[in-house]
């Protein structure tokens, strides 16, 4: 009752002295500032862990424990997720997209730290996942709940989401333009003046951060000094082209082998199977244990061969023919080891894998034209970062956000013509055979749509019930004309539905079908209503989406649809209820 009273004299205290779009400037930097926070402590926690497993133990052949540490994780985040914060992991950032959508910006409380919890056991004990998308859903979850702790409206409440999201990516990366790209580009659906303030300011705050208490201690950092040379062209076409078809082979197998989980009812046999094949597959290649950060700095220095550290097999082969093999296994094996991990009850997203295939994927194109004694050498570091661009925007479908991540994280913006050329072929290319990003195509494998513009989401606002007609007089199939024109004088709509004893829809009536014999008394007399009623052009369920409704008024051509339950009369839906209903909409979300 005490915080009750306080929080509501600080809202009254607010109203009267600062206004709404100031104190959503101060919220965006608390907002930022949090979520900085939270990834300081998520990534301070999963590399000490790390260090904790592979240098405190000093275990001779840590390789066998590749096989039951992510076992292990994935059990612990099953068990601390269901038992102790009652938040189920998966993927973060889809549900965020459908919260937004559909529950009015709102976030469960529980997100604001569970991910954190969660994640760094799945990725501190080897899960084969990153920690942005639970850094993500950390710093939106935040946003949410602070707007809604202080009575602010769901598209307020959907800008301090995208300041969560911003500061995440920022705090993570050290990227502050590429954190406010993203929330842009994935997060949120429409972005303003009023809504770009909020998010620099929340980025530029997650940032400094990180900065503060950890110092430049990013995930990776490069810093690219060589210049883009422009007979280097052809090939980053080319590469554009590869990395949509990796970006395309990425998102299928993330999906396929999530579907094929979703097989085991029983969770601890998910974990079972799904672990224990995990942990195989870290133990055959074992730079696919955790986010593989360090992978990619050795391959950014041109120094391949300590991929083959703790492999149980492979570290004494120094063979330049079988790393190019090695590293295209690393490239087929990680996008499934990161389902294996996220569908068998882990934690974590798939923004890092992505760019960890998008760098093995660059490397070993340009390791292969150097090595094959191409007429035009190739230098690796760029080659391995644009990649990383390429497959990012190929699998997310955000090239914006992929290409000024990378142009930040390197330093400078030497690479900025080469990203620009990859990331949009890249996406044309995973465009032309996934239509969906991989978070909107796992929500529609969970049956679920997000809207993808402004239209489809004032439409999902409206609801079938509250719009549906009940004022239209229904007949019985087995009365005759003379009782139907009884009704015509009574009613102000020129449609009767026909329904029968059980309340069964059995056809439809128009003034139109009965003007030419409604005044006859002899047809008034003589013809049944069964006789003269025709079936509807087509009808509503009351479960439909509007874009589906929509699209059935446009296919019959029709101005007036029933609604039926299963075969059951409801009502009817008009073309001119849903204008209105929309018009209002819309003019409640821009007063808003």
């Amino acid at each position: 009752m005490a915080k009750t009273d306080i929080i509501t004299r600080f809202l009254i205290w607010r109203l009267k002295h600062i206004s709404t779009k100031n104190f959503v400037l101060i919220l965006s930097g608390v907002i930022g500032i949090l979520t900085g926070l939270a990834a300081v402590i998520l990534k301070e926690s999963v590399h000490f862990i790390q260090h904790w497993l592979f240098e405190t133990l000093q275990i001779e052949y840590a390789n066998f424990f590749f096989i039951l540490y992510p076992m292990i994780g994935i059990f612990l985040t099953y068990v601390v997720a269901k038992y102790i914060v009652k938040d189920h992991g998966g993927h973060g950032i889809p549900d965020i997209l459908y919260n937004i959508s559909k529950k009015n910006s709102l976030i469960p409380r529980v997100k604001m730290y569970s991910r954190v919890v969660t994640s760094c056991l799945t990725v501190g004990l080897g899960g084969s996942v990153g920690l942005e998308a639970p850094i993500v859903v950390t710093g939106s979850a935040i946003g949410s709940n602070s707007g809604n702790l202080m009575h602010l409206n769901a598209k307020k409440r959907n800008i301090l989401i995208g300041c969560g999201a911003a500061g995440g990516i920022s705090a993570i990366f050290g990227s502050p333009i590429g954190g406010v790209i993203f929330a842009i580009e994935v997060i949120l659906l429409e972005v303003n003046v009023g809504s770009f303030i909020p998010l620099l300011i929340a980025s530029v705050m997650g940032s400094l951060t990180t900065m503060v208490l950890i110092g430049n201690d990013v995930i990776f950092s490069f810093n690219i000094t060589d210049e883009f040379i422009a007979a280097h062209t052809p090939y980053y076409l080319a590469l554009g082209v590869i990395t949509g078809i990796v970006s395309v082979y990425f998102n299928r197998s993330v999906l396929k082998t999530e579907s094929m989980l979703e097989n085991f009812k029983n969770p601890w046999l998910k974990i079972l199977y799904g672990g224990g094949v995990l942990g195989l597959m870290i133990f055959f290649f074992p730079p696919i244990y955790g986010e593989g950060y360090n992978t990619l700095n050795s391959l950014i220095s041109g120094d391949p061969s300590n991929l083959l550290d703790r492999s149980p097999f492979f570290s004494e082969i120094d063979n330049n023919y079988f790393i190019l093999v090695y590293l295209l296994l690393i490239i087929i094996s990680k996008p499934i080891a990161a389902a294996l991990t996220i569908g068998s009850g882990g934690s974590g997203g798939i923004f890092a894998p992505s760019l960890y295939v998008g760098g093995i994927t660059g490397f070993l194109f340009a390791y292969s034209n150097n090595f094959f004694g191409s007429y035009i050498p190739l230098p690796v570091a760029h080659f391995t970062l644009v990649a990383m661009c390429g497959v990012m925007s190929g699998v997310q479908h955000a090239p914006l956000s992929a290409i000024f991540l990378i142009a930040e994280v390197t330093g400078g913006y030497e690479l900025f013509v080469p990203l620009m050329l990859v990331s949009a072929i890249s996406m044309a290319t995973a465009s032309y055979f996934n239509k969906n990003s991989l978070y909107r195509s796992q929500l529609i494998e969970q049956g679920k749509h997000i809207p993808e513009t402004k239209d489809e989401q004032v439409l999902d606002l409206i609801d079938i019930r509250r719009i549906m007609e009940k004022d239209l007089l229904p007949i019985h199939p087995d009365a005759c004309l003379k009782d139907l024109c009884g009704l015509v004088k009574l009613s102000k709509r020129n449609i009767f539905p026909v329904v029968d004893g059980e309340g069964q829809l059995n056809g439809i009536i128009t003034l139109d079908d009965i003007r030419d014999i409604m005044f006859d008394r002899e047809k008034q007399e003589a013809v049944q209503i069964r006789h003269i009623m025709h079936s509807p052009p087509d009808s509503i369920q009351p479960t439909e989406g509007m874009r589906e409704v929509m699209d059935k008024f446009e296919k019959s051509g029709a101005w007036n649809l029933p609604v039926v339950d299963n075969g059951r009369y409801l009502g009817f839906i008009s073309k001119s209820r849903i204008f209105n209903a929309y018009r209002t909409r819309l003019i409640r979300q821009q007063q808003e």
